[in-house]
């Protein structure tokens, strides 16, 4: 408390008399300081407060200070009156006040002042300007809310990945904890990255200083498969140095669904579009089975006509398996699964279905680099790119003309202008038209979805736009070149594999091994069981068959039958293939199973995996090659059991 002889005021206004030192540094503080009395009437006022206050050096012209108090803050003022009223008669207020130059946050620390008698005559206050403090909080608290109700998954790290924030929307996402998070320190950048490797390279990335972006997949707490965007870059302190790691998660598992599906019903479409050509190369198929059996049925002794239509049948069959295998490739709705392709070898069949299926008036011309590395890529994938791009070329040219396909291998640093790694090599491939050409107010468009130049219903503006996202996908790029009336050129430019080289040509093996085992051969098929029957035994082999899953149940079940191996079919009514196996696994874990089926959906397959199947076949077959497999899987002991 101070009384009324140290009053500030009372000594400056006394001429003649020697100043009092800490008047003089109240009265020069850079502090805004003043004097009022009970009613808010300025007495006095230091130098600082007028500069801040008034205009010229002059004191406000104001009758109370509470003019300049926001009206906003007049009901914390007038409460803050009220504890200034109470012991110790001190208090600290924050407020707007109002200067020449706008409203400023003001902190007054203020003192009532009493007089010789105890009774308080005044108010001294001394205040702090707090305006960017004030602001830097209020930021503050908006950027912790943004950060805490973000619809995006945020994550701090320090510099070497250790968890040190997650918002609510992670916890949500992911189903750990906070404390989990923290606690046991969860290394939440390693979730979705496939391996060790891959984590490793993007840790070494991002702590180069680097931005990484890109699409992983995890399996959440609840099982299911999820897809997130993830991004991660720095965050560096005054000195430029890394501190932190900030990572953005959004769950992009729904887009991913839709992207799937809609790449699915494009490929439907492509599909549809093939019909007609594939109904009749098929016609010719059966023309040609047809004719030569019945050539051999008028005409029972020609043994020399015999061999050559069975020659002829089997080549005829053989087409028909190869066309059968590409149709389902293709439509099927498969799993993405990246793996090693040898483009060329791609191209050559996938071509030779389209220049069966394509109209005649439609030619095709392949110049292939020879000796290509593999391209790390999803076969369906990459079977739809090449279809959809043949498909828009034919399409480009009504009246005919001619599809240029090439290979060749580029260096990333003679794509560095589009983001390519200089260190990496890149396959091109190109598909040429001379079809009408693209104008160049659509050239820009031409990967929107749902856009098309095509009148009425006859396209859906899907192709395009789903090679633009698998390409990306791949990591790749496409150019388009495209002058009205000459032809349009798409180049598709795809990171080659570093470590798969050049894919070897595969060699064909005829040899059928011979046997003394004992098989089972399950099928409902009766001319199927037959002809296995017939081919094993002729090598030696003891046969037991089963025409439905029952039967093969019950004759497992009965341990006087030795079975040394079996071959299942999946599809077969009453019990299935996987009841079988079901069995086996339960009473003859040692016993191999050869699957052999026409097709094998996704969640069959692995139902039959999680049962530890791991030997499969497609039908159509080479009887050869189920003469191999069997002995590979039988083989000596200890057994060896490949996939």
């Amino acid at each position: 408390m101070h009384t009324w002889s140290t009053y500030p005021e009372r000594a400056l206004t006394q001429e003649g008399t020697q100043p009092d030192p800490t008047l003089s540094a109240w009265a020069t503080s850079a502090a805004p300081a003043y004097c009022r009395d009970l009613a808010g009437h300025l007495i006095a006022a230091n130098l600082a407060f007028t500069r801040k206050f008034g205009r010229g050096g002059s004191m406000p012209t104001v009758e109370s200070v509470v003019q300049l108090v926001h009206p906003d803050d007049m009901p914390a003022y007038a409460s803050a009156e009220e504890e200034l009223k109470k012991p110790p008669h001190q208090v600290t207020r924050i407020h707007r006040w109002l200067t020449p130059q706008g409203w400023r946050w003001m902190s007054w620390e203020e003192t009532v002042l009493l007089d010789g008698s105890g009774t308080p005559a005044a108010v001294r206050a001394v205040g702090h300007d707090i305006t960017r403090q004030r602001l830097a909080e209020e930021l503050y608290v908006k950027l912790s809310r943004a950060v805490e109700q973000c619809p995006v998954a945020i994550v701090i790290t320090d510099a070497d990945g250790r968890t040190q924030y997650v918002n609510p929307k992670y916890t949500q996402a992911s189903g750990f904890t906070l404390e989990e998070c923290l606690d046991k320190e969860t290394h939440v950048l390693r979730e979705g990255h496939a391996d060790e490797a891959s984590y490793t390279s993007f840790m070494e990335a991002v702590k180069a200083g680097n931005e990484w972006q890109g699409e992983l997949s995890r399996v959440g707490r609840d099982g299911s498969k999820m897809w997130e965007s993830v991004q991660v870059s720095c965050i560096r302190n005054a000195n430029g140095e890394i501190t932190n790691l900030l990572c953005l998660r959004e769950d992009i598992t729904q887009r991913k669904r839709l992207e799937e599906d809609l790449r699915q019903s494009q490929k439907m479409e492509s599909l549809g579009t093939l019909a007609g050509g594939i109904a009749h190369d098929f016609n010719n198929l059966l023309a040609v089975i047809n004719g030569y059996a019945e050539l051999s049925t008028m005409h029972p002794n020609d043994t020399s006509l015999h061999q050559k239509s069975l020659r002829e049948i089997k080549k005829a069959t053989q087409r028909a398996i190869g066309l059968v295998r590409q149709i389902l490739t293709f439509s099927r709705k498969a799993q993405v699964h990246f793996a090693p392709v040898d483009i060329n070898q791609l191209l050559r069949e996938l071509i030779a279905l389209l220049s069966e299926t394509f109209p005649r008036k439609v030619t095709f011309n392949m110049s292939l680099l020879e000796g290509m590395p593999s391209l790390l890529a999803d076969q369906n994938q990459l079977q739809q790119v090449v279809m959809n791009l043949c498909v828009n070329a034919r399409d480009a040219m009504p009246d005919g003309g001619t599809i240029s396909i090439s290979t060749s291998l580029l260096g990333g640093d003679q794509l560095s202008q589009k983001g390519a790694a200089r260190d990496k090599k890149y396959i091109c491939l190109q598909v040429s038209d001379t079809g009408i050409g693209i104008p160049p107010e659509f050239k820009a468009r031409i990967f929107e979805p749902f856009f098309t130049t095509k009148k009425g219903s006859d396209g859906t503006g899907l192709g395009l736009a789903v090679v633009y996202g698998i390409v990306a996908s791949h990591h790749g790029f496409i150019e388009v070149d495209s002058i009205p009336g000459n032809g349009s050129t798409f180049k598709i430019l795809m990171p080659a594999d570093a470590a798969g080289g050049v894919v070897p040509a595969s060699s064909e093996v005829s040899s059928f091994p011979e046997g003394t085992e004992t098989l089972l051969i399950v099928d409902d098929e009766d001319a199927i069981r037959n002809i296995l029957r017939t081919a094993f035994t002729r090598k030696g082999y003891t046969v037991v068959s089963a025409s439905n899953g029952l039967e093969a149940i019950e004759i497992l079940s009965d341990r006087s039958h030795s079975i040394d191996a079996v071959l299942l079919d999946i599809n077969m009514p009453g019990a299935s293939g996987v009841d079988v196996v079901r069995t086996i696994k339960a009473f003859r874990s040692e016993l191999p199973v050869l699957i052999l089926s026409g097709h094998i959906n996704t969640d069959t397959r692995n139902v039959l995996e999680q049962l530890g199947q791991a030997d499969f076949v497609s039908k159509p077959y080479r009887l050869d090659e189920l003469g191999r497999r069997i002995r590979i899987m039988i083989g000596d002991k200890p057994r060896e059991y490949v996939r």
